[in-house]
């Protein structure tokens, strides 16, 4: 799937909820789904700047593509998370600096959000195309 089409995906997600606690819960629910980092990937190096709670993301580049793992220590932001792992991971570099993220306004996330958190949230997306800017340096 494309990274328009799994946009799409979550957006018809969430609308199935019409309450911001339902959307909440449901962000949680995403969250208790990931997968647990690594206790040596919880290091100052994979943690995300200008976030209140800690989110750690990793990245790695195989055949082209980035993975992404990350975790957080806040239940809503690790759904956040998971949403932007679900989306951006196993995408090429290219497709990581030209991506339009439309779903986090499409959702009203960042109106949602304690001002903190949508700030994290863009800290989250910011360390993402960086980390695309990175590898389309580096070859496999």
């Amino acid at each position: 799937m494309s990274i328009e089409e799994i946009q799409q995906e979550i957006i018809e997600e969430f609308s199935l909820y019409e309450d911001w606690m339902d959307k909440y819960s449901y962000l949680i629910e995403l969250g208790n789904g990931l997968k647990e980092l690594d206790p040596k990937d919880k290091n100052d190096q994979n943690l995300i700047k200008g976030c209140q709670s800690r989110v750690w993301l990793v990245a790695e580049k195989k055949e082209g593509k980035i993975y992404f793992h990350g975790e957080s220590d806040a239940v809503i932001v690790k759904g956040l998370v998971a949403l932007l792992l679900r989306v951006v991971s196993g995408r090429t570099p290219k497709e990581l600096m030209e991506s339009d993220l439309h779903f986090i306004d499409d959702l009203g996330l960042k109106q949602h959000l304690s001002p903190t958190r949508s700030n994290g949230l863009l800290a989250m997306v910011k360390q993402i195309r960086l980390y695309g800017v990175a590898y389309s340096r580096i070859a496999d």
